[in-house]
Order: C-alpha cells, then structure tokens, then sequence
C-alpha cells in the first residue's frame, strides 16, 4: 500500500517553519548596528582643559552648540544672557534697546585661562543687573584647545587673530608675518582673510549680533589693551591700560578701527593658572563701571555714541 500524501496544511507548516528557521539564522548573522552616540556636551568635551572651572559653574554656564564648527568639526558653543525686565534707575529695558556685548576667549588654543575667565563671568552676568544682552563664546578655537599639546594656532596652523579682512590684509597680513614674525608658525595670519571656519563664525557674530562692545580675552601679558572710539577703562583690576597697537588681520584692527566698535582686548597675567577670585571679580566690576559710564548711561544722541 503507498504511503499517504501529505495534507496542504502539513506542508505549509513544514514550509513556514523552515522560512522562520532562515530568519532566524540570517539575523543572528548579520550585526545590528549600535545607535549614533549622543554628542559630547560642552563640560565633557571642554572642562577637563580649563583650570579653575569645577563641574558646578560649567553647568551652569549652561553653554550650547552654536550649529558652528571648528576646521576639525568640532561646536563652537556659545551662551546668551539676556538683560532683567527692569534696572532700578533707568527705564525698563523695553523702553530701549539693551547694549549688545560679545565676550571672546580662547582665540588662541593655548590661553586656557581666557576661556576659563568667560565661564566665570557667564555667573556673574546673569546677576549683574544691567540692560546688557550678553553672548559669550569662550572657546573660539576648541581644536587649539584640546590639541594634546594645546596650540595658539587652530587645526589648520592659522593665527585666528591674525584673520580678519582688515584693509590691504593681501599685502600687509603676509608682509608682517614674513618680515616682522620671521614667519612664525604660531602667528601665520592664513591664506586668505576669513579663511576659517572659526573666524567666520565670529566674523558673522559681528554683522548679526551688532555689538557695541566686544571684549576680547587673552593671555599671558599681564596688560589691558584698547581700540575704538571713546575713552579707554584705564584699568581692570590689576591690569593697567598699555596699548600695544594694531596688527594686520587682528580683531582690534578690524572691530575698533575698521568697524568702529570698542574692542577690549584683556591679557591675563597666566595662560594656565586663573587669578584669585577676587580678581576675577575686581576685574568684572570696573568692566561694569566702565560700561555704566562710557556705554549706558550717557546720552544716546550724543556724537560717537555705542548704541547705534
């Protein structure tokens, strides 16, 4: 007698079975891809280079990608704070625009003080009671910075404050950095003005933003330098006022003589030990003073005046 067929839904289980076998085995063979790791926040990538600067007051600082990037792609972070609703003594801040400051550090990767003092005063302006929109960019040049020897220059060996489009930059930028520099690696202005990712990205902070004040940190000169119109801060706690000039390409030349903005330009006296916290505070404090007397509280019809 001849064995009995089998039924069609004997033969579809038999099939299914085999199909669900092959599933099986082709995804245990093929890797799941892990998901895309989560970008470093701004502490973990940048606080463990800053002396001075505890987990605390780096949060707080609440600081967050730009949607700029360095040559090497790393964020430029930045971090706005805005004026209170009202200062006592002066109108509400409706009434009139707020003075626009744009605080700048480490331009240059191996000043790890310039950046650390922007965090610190990010606390302090959030307290100052000002009509003054701040915005902070304390890194400027994060791959100077967390290069494993950190350098004054970015990834691509530029000068960042030698590359602004200051007038006859073609011929005096690379004039100077030949005949007065020697050619120095460390102050190579860059093939082009703007020709960085990060000087762009200040360069439109400028244009947009409009401040009337543009406070550049640096180190380790120990001095106060000044460009632009009105009367220079003769001091910053212990830094005393000693101009040194103006260079080819250099933010001073373009913001306080080109474009008619007040540039400070503060050089810490240590790029990698902060001053005492008083200083860091006597510092901020004549700042205020200075800007209460030059900036705020003046006539704004009056020639040369900031707020424009």
């Amino acid at each position: 007698m001849s064995a009995r067929r089998p039924s069609f839904a004997a033969a579809w289980r038999g099939c299914a079975a085999g199909l669900l076998a092959a599933a099986a085995a082709l995804a245990e063979a093929t890797p799941v891809p892990a998901p895309a790791p989560r970008e470093a926040s701004a502490c973990a990538l940048l606080r463990p280079r800053l002396p001075g600067v505890g987990p605390q007051l780096c949060k707080s600082a609440q600081l967050v990608p730009s949607g700029a990037r360095s040559r090497q792609g790393l964020p430029l972070f930045w971090r706005d704070v805005l004026p209170p609703a009202t200062v006592p003594g002066l109108p509400p801040v409706g009434a009139a625009e707020p003075l626009r400051v744009l605080v700048v550090g480490a331009m240059h990767g191996d000043e790890l003080t310039s950046a650390s003092l922007a965090l610190h005063w990010i606390a302090l302006a959030e307290k100052a009671g000002q009509p003054v929109h701040w915005r902070f960019i304390p890194v400027l040049n994060p791959d100077g910075l967390l290069a494993k020897q950190p350098t004054r220059v970015n990834a691509r060996g530029v000068d960042l404050n030698r590359n602004f489009d200051t007038p006859r930059w073609q011929h005096d930028a690379p004039h100077y950095w030949e005949k007065r520099t020697r050619k120095d690696p460390r102050r190579w202005p860059g093939p082009a003005p703007l020709s960085e990712p990060e000087s762009q990205f200040l360069h439109a902070q400028m244009d947009s933003f409009r401040p009337q004040l543009v406070v550049s940190i640096h180190a380790p000169y120990g001095v106060l330098d000044f460009d632009g119109p009105h009367e220079p801060p003769q001091r910053l706690g212990r830094l005393r006022l000693d101009r040194v000039g103006v260079f080819p390409g250099s933010l001073g030349h373009y913001g306080g003589v080109q474009q008619g903005m007040p540039v400070v330009t503060i050089e810490l006296d240590h790029a990698l030990r902060m001053p005492r916290d008083a200083e860091v505070r006597s510092m901020w404090d004549d700042l205020l003073r200075w800007m209460d007397t030059r900036l705020i509280r003046t006539d704004p019809d009056a020639p040369g005046q900031a707020r424009r």
